[in-house]
């Protein structure tokens, strides 16, 4: 079933140096651009971290600090990365826990403030994981009967991403094809950062969603507590979480 779009839809798959969004880095990105009316653009291009990249995670995507040695650093490709993806909403596997907030950081770390908070947010791995609960091969092989060669290339990954979702939609009636309605239903908690750090109660309040204040008002814990913001800032915690928290704590001061 054709994905049915008000807006163009890009889907994505990095490959990093690692899993840690504050600190690794991106060595491959592959954008798969769904037009309405079906068409496709395909765009996948490599990226020199400016960071070794470690054996294990060599170990998986196949790329080598030599791969990477000519390729643009993040910064050089921002703006135009930015400008390319401006008015989509977006799809991946995992992307919502782990994607998405690497780009942002990484855009952060270039000086480019993307403004993501409008775009719909579909995550195939959670619409999987509440249907089947398997790996990306395994929902390839599940859904579409073939096997996904080329596995931990961010091109083949997002491919078969895009693939899925189109088998999930002719699997599953009850979901719509609608990019508004698969946005919640692949979403997980309503996070005010991409890390979820920072999460919204049912009254719309940004909370903890982490630690010994988890569950309790940011902005309230901070007026307690000033300390805890102090450190949170100097802590290891994403770029982006740390401009929100700090946009609530201004906010207390106003």
């Amino acid at each position: 079933m054709q994905l049915q779009l008000k807006n163009p839809i890009i889907f994505l798959d990095l490959e990093t140096t690692g899993v840690d969004v504050s600190r690794d880095r991106i060595v491959e990105i592959s954008l798969v651009k769904v037009l309405p009316g079906g068409d496709r653009e395909v765009k996948t291009r490599r990226v020199n971290p400016e960071m070794p990249i470690p054996p294990e995670a060599t170990a998986i995507h196949g790329i080598t600090d030599d791969d990477v040695k000519d390729a643009p650093v993040f910064r050089a490709i921002a703006k135009s990365l930015a400008s390319y993806m401006e008015g989509c909403d977006l799809g991946g596997y995992n992307s919502n826990r782990f994607d998405i907030p690497m780009l942002v950081e990484e855009f952060l770390r270039a000086g480019v403030d993307v403004d993501f908070k409008r775009r719909k947010f579909v995550d195939v791995q959670n619409i999987f994981h509440q249907k089947e609960r398997r790996t990306l091969e395994a929902a390839y092989k599940f859904y579409c009967d073939r096997e996904l060669e080329g596995a931990h290339s961010a091109e083949a990954d997002v491919m078969a991403t895009y693939e899925v979702l189109e088998a999930q939609l002719d699997r599953y009636p009850d979901l719509q094809n609608d990019v508004a309605f698969l946005a919640d239903y692949s979403a997980r908690d309503n996070c005010a950062d991409y890390a979820g750090r920072i999460v919204y109660d049912d009254k719309g309040i940004e909370v903890f969603g982490f630690g010994k204040h988890k569950g309790r008002s940011v902005a309230d814990v901070f007026q307690r507590e000033p300390t805890y913001y102090a450190w949170m800032m100097d802590g290891d915690f994403p770029a982006y979480t740390k401009k929100v928290i700090t946009e609530i704590r201004l906010r207390g001061k106003s």
